[in-house]
């Protein structure tokens, strides 16, 4: 799949937690931001801002392809027989229990 270099934001920033001072003084973490769809995809496993550019890259084409994938049409079915029977059971113990405590007072 192309993707077009004009539709994408590619920002850098520092990283969060453990790992010290190589970690905090860094620009390594990528976070990338495809403007036609508005997906927005985070990288940063990596202390290599160039590495984790490309797992960014990675992320974004399978958010891409994901979103070109037609989904199945749901195919609607019925209840079984022991369902509905166990459904029309339960109201009706339902009901017999509303109708003994209206009695009760």
């Amino acid at each position: 799949m192309e993707i077009d270099d004009k539709d994408l934001v590619i920002t850098t920033y520092k990283s969060t937690g453990p790992g010290g001072q190589k970690k905090n003084k860094t620009e390594s973490a990528v976070r990338i931001k495809h403007l036609p769809t508005g997906i927005l995809v985070t990288a940063s496993e990596s202390r290599s801002q160039h590495a984790n550019r490309e797992k960014a890259m990675e992320r974004l084409r399978e958010r891409l392809a994901a979103r070109l994938r037609r989904r199945k049409p749901r195919v609607p079915t019925r209840p079984g027989k022991g369902a509905v029977e166990r459904r029309l059971a339960e109201k009706k113990k339902q009901g017999e229990r509303k109708r003994e405590r209206s009695q009760e007072p």
